[in-house]
């Protein structure tokens, strides 16, 4: 892999482009082209931690939302990589919090793109005062979305992030087959995608 002088590699400096033009000039194919690069890396750290598919493609969709809503934040202190691994880490680790999960050690180091080490940690106070109100974003996050999305997969949403419901409970609230509700909670997270993406126009 070639760094450059600044020390970032060159995929590093092609997310900066991508940034600069998601940002400064709203160029959709540039939120697509980071998601794409990244998303399955992210759902995979994730799925390590949790061990749940579903749930880790619930996170990853989390975890660009957020990346999303705040990349006219971004500084380039360091790579992209490293800070959307961090936020859908923080995420994830939120999500283990609030279902008490009990995980292999997470104090394990990742490597970004750039050589950088990313550590994974987490802390054992169940009570910390953060997670209330970081629970209240990731669900402010995610209903910036949600009205966008058709009719018919809203509620499947609402009763999936906001009233936290298992497959199962939205199954039999619904009285719909688990398979049934799985197959479109998995389409109305596509579609979250690409409204994250800015590609609302098409739906």
């Amino acid at each position: 892999m070639e760094i450059n002088e600044r020390g970032f590699s060159d995929k590093a400096l092609e997310d900066f482009e991508l940034i600069d033009k998601a940002v400064r000039e709203k160029d959709q194919q540039a939120y697509a082209s980071l998601m794409k690069r990244y998303k399955k890396a992210v759902y995979f750290m994730i799925l390590k931690m949790i061990r749940d598919a579903d749930d880790a493609e619930d996170l990853t969709m989390e975890a660009f939302a957020k990346a999303f809503r705040n990349l006219h934040k971004f500084k380039k202190d360091y790579t992209f990589s490293t800070w959307l691994f961090r936020i859908a880490t923080n995420n994830a680790i939120d999500f283990i919090r609030k279902k008490k999960l009990k995980t292999m050690s997470l104090n394990n180091t990742m490597t970004d793109d750039g050589g950088n080490s990313v550590t994974i940690d987490i802390e054992d106070d169940d009570n910390n005062p953060q997670d209330e109100y970081i629970k209240s974003q990731r669900k402010e996050m995610v209903r910036l979305f949600v009205s966008k999305l058709p009719a018919k997969y809203r509620k499947l949403v609402k009763l999936r992030y906001f009233d936290e419901l298992s497959y199962d409970e939205i199954a039999a609230e619904l009285g719909k087959p688990l398979g049934t509700v799985k197959a479109q909670l998995h389409r109305s997270r596509e579609l979250l995608f690409e409204i994250a993406q800015g590609k609302n126009k098409h739906i």
